[in-house]
């Protein structure tokens, strides 16, 4: 529906029974499409110049976490012209951003007390804590009026902890996690999910812009986590089905290439079937997205499953294909590898 800007979306989704009443007011910088399905789709209009480029922010930046996913991230911070402090567990990762222009923050606490918007990338709930809570952490270097965004894929009880603990300080508190894999996020094509403070993202929209493709604001925090967790049970169960579906062509006398270029015809088509079997039947499981990260969010999916008394049968089938991948030191390689755990 936006016609001026083919590169990047908003949607800010309402909560909402009755979408005819659900608009409410937002900054006058953004443009407003309201659609039929009752979300509402919003365009960044004044951050997007005629030429396509990015107009950064003047707000400083920091980031928190150079894994797989913030390295891109925080690259294509910089190239598009944002302010950028980086800190990381190991600093010997921040070099390179420190060669590419960005400042270099001794702690996480000196960080978010030296930045206006401070964002966080790390594997996993205790990470994701430790960081904020720690020695050092965060929570010391917040004070009111100082935003942080935690863009980890974590379980929702985590992230209604840290939005509590920010905010009992007078911080303002987004929770963004990213859909997408190493190379979608050095291509700056990854797709945002937030929920939280809603003035927090429309802070962040240049940022957003240049980490992404299209960015959903889904509400009250708690519910970007609960959709990512989703989304990448769906990923990982899918994962294991194609892995089994590869093995058992060849146990069955058939051409995994074969099974490969049929399923690539039919209606599952997809750059992630193509990418990941060719890796797979080539050997190759360098990281595009950790094994042990996926095993991870099908845990934490599964466990919000039982919260919601809700059946999960599926994933838990394929959590356990990738705990045996796991077991097979399969954790640092890409999630194609739970192909490994059916050939042993």
């Amino acid at each position: 529906p936006v016609k001026d800007d083919p590169h990047f979306h908003h949607f800010l989704l309402s909560q909402s029974e009755k979408p005819a009443s659900s608009m409410e007011p937002i900054s006058k910088r953004l443009k407003i499409i309201e659609e039929d399905t009752g979300s509402t789709s919003i365009q960044a209009a004044d951050s997007t110049a005629i030429n396509g480029s990015i107009t950064p922010t003047d707000k400083r930046i920091g980031f928190l976490g150079l894994g797989l996913m913030g390295s891109g991230i925080v690259s294509n911070l910089l190239k598009m012209g944002h302010v950028v402090t980086v800190w990381n567990r190991t600093a010997e990762k921040c070099d390179l951003f420190i060669q590419e222009g960005a400042r270099l923050g001794r702690t996480p606490a000196e960080v978010a007390s030296m930045c206006d918007i401070t964002f966080s990338c790390v594997s996993d709930p205790k990470a994701a804590r430790d960081l904020v809570l720690g020695p050092s952490g965060v929570l010391q270097g917040i004070r009111p009026g100082k935003c942080y965004i935690e863009m980890s894929t974590v379980d929702p009880e985590t992230i209604t902890e840290l939005s509590q603990v920010i905010t009992s300080r007078g911080g303002r508190f987004l929770e963004a996690p990213v859909a997408g894999s190493q190379q979608l996020s050095n291509d700056g094509m990854l797709v945002i999910l937030a929920a939280g403070d809603r003035t927090v993202y429309e802070d962040c929209s240049s940022c957003f812009q240049a980490m992404g493709k299209t960015s959903f604001f889904l509400g009250e925090a708690g519910n970007a986590a609960r959709m990512m967790l989703i989304l990448n049970m769906v990923q990982g169960s899918f994962m294991a089905t194609v892995a089994e579906g590869l093995t058992l062509a060849q146990a069955t006398g058939q051409s995994q290439q074969t099974f490969l270029d049929i399923l690539c015809q039919g209606q599952m088509a997809s750059t992630f079937v193509d990418q990941k079997c060719q890796n797979i039947l080539q050997g190759n499981f360098k990281p595009d997205y950790y094994l042990k990260h996926i095993q991870k969010d099908l845990r934490l999916a599964i466990s919000m499953g039982d919260m919601a008394n809700h059946p999960t049968p599926m994933a838990a089938a394929a959590n356990e294909v990738y705990k045996r991948a796991k077991a097979l030191d399969q954790s640092d390689n890409d999630i194609s590898a739970v192909y490994r755990a059916y050939i042993h």
